[in-house]
């Protein structure tokens, strides 16, 4: 079974198909995304929140991010995984984003790394590429940068949009594979996407991009009163869990599990 590469990615886009992403942690869910042919796994550093507890993605540590980058390589066969560098991690040169970079590569198996950031960060991508590792750029809403810019929607001025499209050009010319739009106003995502000849990626971005990513976690409804507006719960398991832990909880307080069925003569 062949695994996707960046230019199965590409030709896909070119062929006019919407490339579908899902943001996930384990190989148990990366298994399931992969039976159903979904082209781009993401181990996003949303793990912090998501598994780990944290409230932003700042305490996310490259052990975390490998740890289950490897595992989502582990349960998937064909799509294409990228693993998303974390905070300061890539930052401070091109040749600690390289060692980095190079870490996810030969420790996790991934195929792809991502990183955040729009001009200031082109000559680091160009960097990664020319030393063979495929980069998926990241602009709009930048979670590792909450500290200081918040998560406040981009793109709605001109001057947002048009320093938009100056980072996203400057992305594609370094060699991105493709960009995620997070949280970009979505006439100007649309815009950005027109503009470029890389596929974008939109969460919270609108219709308009070439492809979407969510957070599984946020889709199956497992993320409670933190679920963003951009996700659209398909199916709310919370409940069943929930429901399924009361069973079990009850069961044992009373003494009918373990039954005769569950246990060994």
């Amino acid at each position: 079974m062949k695994r996707s590469t960046v230019r199965d990615i590409a030709s896909r886009y070119q062929n006019g198909k919407k490339l579908v992403s899902l943001s996930l942690y384990d190989a148990w869910m990366a298994e399931l995304a992969d039976q159903l042919d979904i082209d781009i796994l993401l181990v996003g550093d949303s793990l912090g929140m998501t598994v780990l507890g944290y409230e932003t993605t700042v305490p996310v540590t490259m052990e975390d991010c490998l740890r289950h980058t490897a595992a989502v390589v582990r349960g998937s066969k064909k799509a294409l995984v990228v693993g998303d560098m974390p905070f300061a991690t890539y930052q401070s040169s091109a040749e600690v984003a390289l060692k980095n970079a190079s870490r996810f590569m030969q420790e996790a198996a991934a195929h792809a790394v991502k990183l955040e950031g729009g001009t200031f960060m082109a000559s680091t991508v160009a960097t990664l590429v020319q030393s063979g590792i495929p980069v998926m750029g990241h602009i709009g809403i930048l979670p590792q940068s909450v500290n200081i810019k918040g998560y406040k929607v981009v793109g709605r001025t001109v001057e947002e949009k048009a320093s938009l499209i100056e980072d996203a050009k400057a992305l594609e010319a370094a060699g991105a594979f493709s960009i995620v739009l997070e949280g970009v106003q979505k006439d100007a995502a649309a815009e950005i996407t027109q503009a470029l000849k890389i596929p974008t990626i939109g969460i919270g971005a609108g219709v308009g991009c070439s492809g979407q990513i969510q957070v599984a976690h946020d889709i199956l409804g497992l993320s409670g009163d933190s679920t963003p507006r951009h996700a659209k719960i398909y199916q709310d398991i919370s409940g069943l869990i929930s429901n399924a832990f009361s069973q079990y909880r009850n069961d044992v307080a009373d003494s009918t599990f373990p039954g005769a069925e569950n246990s060994f003569e």
